[in-house]
């Protein structure tokens, strides 16, 4: 009876992590460019009561065995780098990646981060900042009285400087990719940050081979699925609650047991 008590409080622990994972989710169903999170899990050692492949007389042996499972672990927690929706905002500021990449921001310590938000702005130097004021790599800084400011699916930066009548080139967007996406750290503030597990930073041209486009304008909206959410959060409630009927019911034999007389 003890075994399945442990074996229950495993498995309560893990859905409550799944639950925790969805939570997240759901908190930021409305945050530009937020990736949804998935749950993995894993069995735990097995306590082997007979072995397989087991002599059972002179000429035979045991098909199967008695392997009785421990119970289970959370693996991993994986971001899913799938596209959000993109919607138009008319912000002339605003731009949306449709495919592959991450903008590169200069963070206060001097690193980088990387993001799928392109909801920009303008700090008082004139430089293009991200919403908590950290600068675009590379940097673009817009010169006072510009106007109409105009930004490319390649990441061409144009703008009608003051006396001008025609646009004038003033920078250019450029986006990052990873080998392994899933494997960047999640630093909040729609941030994420190079792993050893992410590989390397590569860098280049939206549109070239392998990199997205960049659309102005528009937003890309998180990728969390309300419905698929509220299906999984129902399924994860029903896991836990009957894992939790296992420890009752393992209460209930252990009580029989200490009764009989």
């Amino acid at each position: 009876m003890i075994r399945s008590l442990y074996t229950g409080t495993t498995g309560m622990n893990g859905q409550q992590l799944g639950m925790d994972v969805i939570a997240n989710n759901l908190a930021n169903v409305s945050t530009t460019g937020f990736k949804k999170s998935t749950t993995d899990f894993q069995d735990l050692l097995y306590e082997t009561l007979k072995v397989p492949g087991s002599q059972t007389s002179a000429d035979t042996q045991s098909p199967t065995g008695i392997l009785v499972g421990m119970g289970v672990r959370p693996a991993a927690v994986t971001k899913i780098f799938s596209q959000g929706e993109i919607f138009q905002t008319e912000n002339e500021l605003d731009v949306a990646i449709e495919g592959v990449g991450f903008f590169e921001v200069e963070l206060p310590n001097g690193t980088s981060g990387y993001t799928r938000s392109g909801a920009f702005k303008l700090d008082s130097d004139g430089r293009l900042v991200n919403s908590n004021g950290y600068p675009i790599i590379p940097a673009i800084t817009v010169p006072d009285g510009a106007r109409d400011i105009t930004i490319s699916e390649t990441g061409v930066v144009s703008a009608i400087l003051a006396g001008d009548t025609e646009s004038t080139e003033i920078g250019n967007l450029e986006l990052v990719r990873f080998t392994n996406n899933s494997g960047l750290s999640a630093a909040g503030n729609n941030i994420f940050l190079e792993t050893n597990s992410s590989g390397a930073p590569t860098t280049g041209v939206p549109g070239d081979d392998g990199y997205g486009i960049l659309m102005q304008t528009f937003l890309e909206g998180s990728n969390v699925n309300i419905v698929q959410e509220m299906a999984n959060m129902i399924t994860t409630q029903r896991a836990y609650e009957i894992n939790s009927k296992t420890i009752q019911t393992s209460d209930d034999m252990m009580g029989i047991t200490n009764n009989l007389k």
